[in-house]
This record gives structure tokens, sequence and C-alpha cells, in this order.
């Protein structure tokens, strides 16, 4: 690895695989910046559109945009009536985005979470990729544990989680989410154990650190 150049980690996941806490371990164990939400919000800055936007539009089920505020708590938005708002479409995000992820690796060392982030930076010098993963249960239980959430609701919302990202990744890759070649490391954090997938991927770029 070239030392005067940014580190970056990209970790693409299933949802409920425990992507955000194993990102942000690593984050906190190399001492480089967690991106993950700030990516979100430098867009919404950059199309000049609000949480309370995005929270009350009504998208196309699918969409990135529905698939962002779901995943970050905002609830329903069937309920709600569209105000006059022209949200980006997801090329126009997914443009935007990768514009925000490139900065953010030519800028800094970070652990960049999601949004196709190792096939936008799939050609940077000192970039390690991270696909975790794990099975229906495991992913199930976590997600009943962090949103609250009964069992049928926990797993319809990882399978629809599941079906709404591999079809966003390969819309602009033009890949299989899941084709774990393309990627430096792959995980299966429900056999493995989060913390335990942590002390790997430390291993793991101690190792090529050496062997550099």
């Amino acid at each position: 690895m070239k030392e005067s150049s940014p580190f970056i980690i990209t970790i693409s996941r299933q949802l409920g695989s425990g992507g955000a806490y194993i990102g942000q371990q690593l984050a906190k164990k190399l001492n480089i910046f967690y991106a993950d939400r700030e990516i979100i919000i430098q867009a919404a800055k950059q199309f000049s559109v609000l949480e309370e936007d995005l929270e009350s539009s009504e998208e196309k089920k699918g969409s990135f945009w529905q698939s962002i505020i779901q995943s970050y708590g905002f609830g329903t938005l069937d309920a709600f009536v569209p105000p006059q708002i022209t949200l980006p479409t997801d090329s126009i995000l997914f443009k935007a985005e990768s514009e925000i992820i490139t900065h953010i690796a030519r800028e800094r060392s970070a652990v960049i979470i999601g949004r196709c982030g190792s096939h936008i930076l799939r050609d940077l010098p000192n970039h390690v990729s991270i696909f975790l993963h794990a099975d229906l249960p495991f992913r199930r239980w976590r997600i009943q544990q962090v949103y609250k959430l009964s069992e049928k609701e926990a797993t319809q919302k990882v399978i629809q989680s599941d079906k709404e990202r591999s079809l966003y990744y390969h819309a602009f890759t033009g890949k299989e989410r899941e084709d774990t070649t393309q990627y430096d490391i792959s995980l299966n954090t429900g056999k493995i154990g989060l913390d335990k997938s942590v002390e790997i991927i430390m291993q793991y770029l101690d190792f090529i650190k050496k062997d550099d």
C-alpha cells in the first residue's frame, strides 16, 4: 500500500448482517473517518432537500430514496400527500453520491458503507472491499432488536431490502451484489459473530500491510 495515499475500506452488506456496527468498530480501531449517513446528508444538501421533505415525499416502491428513508426509521410514506418537491431520480442520485464517495476517498482514509462504494472505488489504490452476509434467522433477530419489530415484520423488511439493494446494485454496476468474487473479503457474520468479524478484518489488514 502507498503510505501517502488515503486508505479506504468499503463495506457492502445484507440488512441485519452488522455492517454499520462492524464499520464503526473498524473506523474506531483504525482512527479513520466513518462515512454512512454523511453521504446521504451531503447529497440532500446538494439537491436542497431536507429530511422532512424526504419524509413527506412519495416514491415508487423499490426506489432508492424510499429504501433510504425506511433504513433510517422515518417510517412509511403511504399516509402522506407529497408536496411540490422535485427529488432527484435514482440515476442522478447515484451520480451525486458517486462523486461524494470519490471525494471522500481522495481526501481522507475512511470506512464507506454501501451505495456501490466497492464498485465506484474498484480501481482505487489502498482500497479493501468487504461483503458481509448472514442467514435469515440471524438477520431477522438483529432487525427485531434494532427496529422493535415482530418476527413477521422483520422477515419482510429483510427480504424487501435484499431485493431492493440487489436491483439497485445491478442497475448501476451491471453486476450481482452477492457475487463474492468482486470483493477482497466475504464474511458470514452470523456464523463468525460481529466482534470476531472485526478481528478477522483487522488481521487481514495487518497481513496485506506487511506483505507490501
